[in-house]
């Protein structure tokens, strides 16, 4: 589990393919401090560590996970949001973000707001995810909250803290970012469909 907070941005020093898997190795400040086996949300996508030397690390991306990431478009030299699970006792700073992306959304719009930004998002709503105006969204790992809810598009508000401590400085049209809508939405969603 995680919480959407973003610890630390990570650089993508190699890719490795390996049949249907990729391999990822990472460099971070929080290297060092990682154990083999341990789960570390990248871009909101939960990849487990297998290997770290010094200053890098090394994560495997199975089928599944590529099929329905952005992985496929990550290159050496991307910033990576990085964020380690939450430990039990800490404060919910975002909301419950499981790592488990639901899909692929597209940058469509990028507007400044005097000081902060709106980014909109455009996903596939064939997929039965929803997004509620006020509800939480992961977009990349990040917890953020909708605006301007749509059926295929919603929109979150970047204040500069965020623009600057993770990737979404480096967002264009066109960009494609990964979504994690929130669990209990998703849960309430299938609940009604049931009915």
């Amino acid at each position: 589990m995680f919480t959407g907070i973003i610890e630390t941005l990570g650089i993508v020093k190699e890719i490795q393919k390996d049949n249907d898997n990729i391999h990822i190795t990472v460099s971070s400040v929080i290297a060092q401090e990682l154990k083999v086996d341990q789960s570390v949300a990248h871009n909101g996508v939960c990849l487990t560590v297998i290997d770290i030397k010094n200053e890098e690390y090394k994560v495997t991306a199975i089928r599944e996970t590529v099929e329905k990431t952005n992985i496929g478009d990550w290159k050496v030299g991307d910033f990576l949001n990085l964020e380690r699970a939450m430990k039990l006792g800490d404060r919910l700073d975002g909301h419950i973000v499981q790592g488990h992306v639901d899909q692929i959304g597209t940058c469509q719009c990028i507007s400044e707001a005097n000081g902060s930004w709106y980014f909109t998002f455009e996903y596939d709503n064939k997929l039965s995810n929803i997004t509620i105006e006020k509800g939480s969204i992961t977009v990349n790992g990040v917890s953020l909250t909708v605006v301007n809810s749509k059926s295929n598009q919603f929109s979150v508000a970047i204040i500069p803290y965020t623009f600057e401590h993770t990737n979404f400085k480096t967002f264009k049209v066109g960009t494609n970012i990964n979504l994690e809508f929130d669990v209990v939405g998703k849960y309430v969603s299938r609940l009604y469909s049931m009915r």
